[in-house]
């Protein structure tokens, strides 16, 4: 008996070990374990079972019960704004007539289902023409339409898809090159590093939007405020394993303005840049790490912890 405990003292030893490994060790995505996960455990632990039957969430007609209202079960209705697009299913003309009269049969309604349809990404060219006019009397009279205004001279990429791909890279956690891999099965073959180049572009292009937005927020009764980590690889003379972080701010008043800035730490000089200008006054809340003590102590702030 003296055996089987320390056995299984040494067998809980490993399991606790294991998951502090899969918690807390570095990790890649070319790190070679068990690739058959990436494609197999998302949709079988999420898929329902017998035992885990899908969430039933549509909310339609509701039966009083015990002076309760108990809503009937079934599937989360389409967003009605969605645009629609309908598919007329009808019996062939041979079908359509009565089978005890003969008589032919008329169109009284429709039994009407829903599915959602997505439309894949379609890549397509933008050919701009220039049209050039010409004095037909003289040769002193040539003339060209403009060139359009755009955030990128000559850029190869138009606006709207510069925006597809920061969205995807910030919103989605999409990485360029998975993005250019993307492109390329709809016929765009651009390279990774072109649309790195256009992200930087758009970057510098917007900043003096950020700097509006940032007067806007730090010119607020209440300023929420926080910081995260975030892992950056390889950035330089920094190991990727090193924490970088992520400065949020919100403002609690006006229009909404989210902003969110990378510094290599968390320090009080990464803080002071961040709220340098904000209106004496104001209410600044946080999680109560003592930089922002400093902040609103040097700017004469109520400062409050969430």
């Amino acid at each position: 008996m003296a055996h089987f405990c320390i056995g299984a003292d040494n067998l809980a030893l490993e399991r606790l070990k294991a998951l502090q490994r899969q918690l807390f060790a570095a990790k890649s995505e070319a790190r070679s374990t068990d690739q058959k996960d990436l494609f197999l455990n998302e949709a079988e632990q999420l898929a329902p079972t017998d035992q885990t039957p899908a969430v039933l969430t549509e909310e339609e007609e509701s039966t009083p019960v015990a002076g309760h209202q108990r809503k009937k079960r079934g599937r989360k209705p389409l967003d009605p704004a969605l645009p629609r697009e309908i598919v007329r299913h009808e019996l062939p003309e041979a079908e359509r007539v009565c089978a005890h009269d003969g008589h032919a049969l008329v169109e009284i309604g429709a039994e009407v289902s829903e599915q959602m349809d997505v439309i894949p990404e379609q890549v397509r060219v933008l050919q701009h023409h220039r049209i050039k006019y010409a004095c037909p009397c003289c040769d002193q009279g040539l003339k060209v339409a403009p060139t359009p205004a755009r955030i990128i001279p000559r850029g190869l990429l138009t606006e709207r898809a510069q925006a597809w791909v920061i969205t995807g890279k910030y919103q989605f956690g999409m990485p360029l090159y998975r993005t250019a891999a993307l492109l390329r099965r709809f016929g765009g073959d651009i390279a990774s590093n072109t649309l790195a180049a256009g992200v930087v572009r758009i970057g510098q292009a917007v900043q003096p939007v950020i700097n509006l937005l940032r007067d806007h927020l730090l010119d607020a009764d209440l300023i929420y405020g926080d910081e995260t980590t975030v892992q950056v690889l390889k950035e330089p003379g920094r190991k990727a394993q090193t924490k970088s972080y992520m400065w949020a701010q919100m403002n609690g008043t006006g229009p909404p303005v989210r902003l969110f800035a990378y510094a290599p730490g968390r320090g009080a000089a990464h803080a002071e840049k961040l709220y340098a200008g904000i209106r004496p006054g104001a209410t600044l809340m946080s999680d109560g790490y003592e930089v922002y003590n400093g902040i609103a102590k040097a700017g004469g702030l109520t400062h409050l912890g969430c």
